[in-house]
């Protein structure tokens, strides 16, 4: 079961970080944000996708 929440977990990150890269935001922001997002695992995945991802582009420009 914990295989499965990690590889879980994983995926989650990975797309998120590829979803934050496509994002037109500067190379600093960017980073700012996977940083935060993969620092705090399955809260920080599951703020990014139900609310942040929407509005990164207007907090870093």
């Amino acid at each position: 079961m914990g295989t499965i929440l990690y590889l879980a977990g994983l995926v989650c990150a990975i797309w998120c970080v590829l979803d934050i890269l496509k994002q037109p935001i500067g190379l600093v922001g960017k980073l700012v944000v996977a940083i935060a997002v993969l620092a705090t695992s399955w809260v920080g995945i599951a703020v990014y996708y139900f609310w942040a991802r929407h509005h990164v582009t207007s907090w870093f420009k």
